[in-house]
């Protein structure tokens, strides 16, 4: 699954989810019919995150605090080891909009005001 969006600046997105989040840069173009634009992920991940910039376009912020991208993370070391690195990367956490991403989670917003939960918990329908 390709996950896409426009985004303001390449480089503190690229800082938000690899540095902060431990995401790999996997690709990128530049100039493809008036876009550039960064492919984000792990690399055995089934999906993985594209940012966009149209030329000429400033994108807009998030439209609304419920501009949500949950990561579950059921293994606590692992999630504790994610908001670990977020909090040394220098982004600090906000609370949620819906206090049920509190319960057992963490909130991030990125650059664009779009926010990251990092959820304890696995996911199941």
């Amino acid at each position: 699954m390709r996950v896409a969006r426009s985004c303001c600046d390449f480089e503190a997105i690229k800082a938000f989810y690899c540095e902060g989040l431990g995401f790999a840069l996997l690709g990128s173009f530049e100039g493809h019919n008036g876009f550039d634009g960064l492919i984000i992920g792990h690399p055995n991940a089934p999906y993985h995150l594209e940012f966009t910039i149209e030329h000429g376009v400033t994108a807009p912020r998030a439209p609304d605090h419920e501009a949500l991208l949950v990561f579950y993370l059921p293994e606590r070391e692992e999630w504790q080891k994610r908001v670990d690195m977020m909090r040394q990367a220098g982004y600090e956490a906000v609370p949620s909009n819906n206090d049920y991403w509190d319960q057992v989670g963490i909130t991030f917003e990125d650059p664009d005001g779009y926010r990251v939960v990092l959820q304890n918990r696995a996911w199941s329908t």
